[in-house]
C-alpha cells in the first residue's frame, strides 16, 4: 500500500497499482456504496437513481439494480474492500473527511460530486474538467475538502 487515510468513521488506502480499498462506517455514502438513507431521499426527491457509466455519461432510472430489484445497502464494511472507480480509473491520492472521501486519479484528475446532493457512489467533478484543471493533491477536514489544482499543460 502506498497511502492510508482514515476519516471520522471509515478509512481507505491506496496501493502501488492505483486500487482503492475502503472499510468502515458508510451511513452517508462514504465508501461508495450503497445506502438505504440516500436511495430513501434520492426515490423521494426525484423517484430515480443517477450513476454513472463506464464511459462516464450518466444514467438516470428508477432505484435499484438495472433489473429493477432493490439494491443491496452496506451500512458496515468490516474488511478493507476493492473499490471500483468509474471509466477504469486509477487513484493517486485519496482523503477522508468525517462523512465524505475525496479521490484523485490519473485519468481524469478527480472524483467526487457536483452539487450538494450526498452520493454513494464515485462521481467526477467536473468542475476542474471544464476549468483545464489538474488536481494534483487533496485533503478533507472533517466538514471539508481542500483541492489543490494547476492548469493543464498543452
Amino acid at each position: 500500500m502506498a497511502e492510508v487515510a482514515a476519516g471520522g468513521w471509515h478509512s481507505l488506502c491506496v496501493s502501488e497499482t492505483g486500487d482503492i480499498y475502503i472499510w468502515g462506517w458508510n451511513e452517508s455514502g462514504q465508501l461508495a456504496l450503497p445506502t438505504r438513507g440516500l436511495a430513501e431521499d434520492r426515490e423521494t426527491v426525484a423517484g430515480e437513481a443517477t450513476a454513472l457509466r463506464e464511459d462516464g455519461s450518466e444514467v438516470k432510472g428508477p432505484a435499484g439494480t438495472e433489473d429493477g430489484a432493490a439494491a443491496p445497502f452496506i451500512a458496515v464494511q468490516p474488511f478493507p474492500a476493492l473499490l471500483d472507480l468509474p471509466l477504469g480509473s486509477d487513484a493517486v491520492t485519496a482523503s477522508c473527511g468525517s462523512r465524505h472521501t475525496a479521490v484523485v486519479t490519473r485519468k481524469y484528475g478527480q472524483l467526487g460530486h457536483q452539487d450538494t446532493t450526498s452520493w454513494d457512489q464515485p462521481r467526477r467533478v467536473e468542475y476542474f474538467v471544464d476549468k483545464q484543471l489538474q488536481v494534483t493533491a487533496v485533503r478533507c477536514g472533517p466538514w471539508n475538502t481542500y483541492v489543490y489544482a494547476v492548469e493543464q499543460k498543452s
